[in-house]
């Protein structure tokens, strides 16, 4: 006999009340979470970049440390609150908004007991917060929701261009390595040429210098309008269409009322 699975309907009222909260549906606290951490999340980031700032006096400094705190201590809150709510607590630790979750307030607790003023990149991991911005915008969800209409094709696309990054910086090497033996001294280094080339950033401080060179580069332009070009409708022509599926439900509820 199959067992029976657990439906939202059977879960602890309390389960369900906090589920509402962290899902914004609430109707008394709901958006009011949500704001709050949208503005903490603002706030730290704020003071992240203050902290950079040479010269601070020391009651700034202390301000700086009592904000953070008090920051991690919501975000610390906020994790528990979600981890209760969730179906499967598992599943929401190995997700990747409970991955960011969790990143947003593990620094701050092993900073309590390391010095890591000298593993500034650990610390900037506080920069993730700002992805959380994104569980809580609506307009997020409709671009991650393109994004997945996409996928397929998105995945296929970027082989594509890497392989075009790789063919373009061999045959780039093999124009200019004579010219210009430090700039293209192999097709590794010959790399960074094709991916500012390609991506149309043109930063000029390598450039061909060959009359096979430069040709090369003119097709190379041509189709790097197509790198940066081809994602870009991929990904709003699924907003466009997620934008008249959910007009659609709309005006169905509507109707249904």
């Amino acid at each position: 006999m199959a067992e029976p699975t657990t439906t939202t309907s059977n879960r602890p009222k309390w389960r369900r009340t906090l589920e509402a909260l962290v899902r914004g549906d609430d109707p008394r606290f709901g958006r009011k979470f949500d704001l709050i951490i949208c503005v903490l999340i603002v706030i730290s980031v704020i003071a992240l970049t203050i902290e950079s700032m040479p010269g601070l006096p020391p009651w700034l400094y202390t301000a700086l440390r009592i904000e953070e705190a008090f920051v991690v201590v919501v975000f610390t809150f906020e994790y528990i609150v979600r981890l209760l709510a969730a179906e499967r607590p598992r599943k929401y630790i190995f997700s990747f908004w409970g991955m960011i979750d969790l990143v947003a307030v593990l620094p701050f607790y092993i900073g309590l007991g390391t010095d890591l003023r000298s593993v500034r990149a650990f610390r900037l991991l506080r920069l993730l917060r700002l992805l959380k911005l994104f569980r809580h915008m609506r307009a997020a969800e409709h671009l991650m929701t393109a994004f997945k209409r996409v996928s397929d094709e998105l995945v296929v696309f970027a082989g594509m261009a890497l392989l075009l990054l790789y063919l373009s910086a061999v045959g780039i090497y093999y124009f200019e390595h004579e010219a210009q033996p430090e700039a293209f001294a192999s097709i590794p280094h010959s790399l960074w040429w094709s991916v500012v080339t390609l991506t149309t950033v043109g930063y000029g401080d390598i450039f061909p210098v060959t009359f096979g060179g430069r040709v090369f580069t003119f097709f190379v332009l041509l189709v790097g309008l197509g790198v940066v070009a081809v994602p870009t409708g991929l990904v709003a022509s699924a907003l466009t269409q997620e934008r008249w599926h959910n007009k659609g439900e709309t005006d169905d509820d509507e109707q249904a009322n």
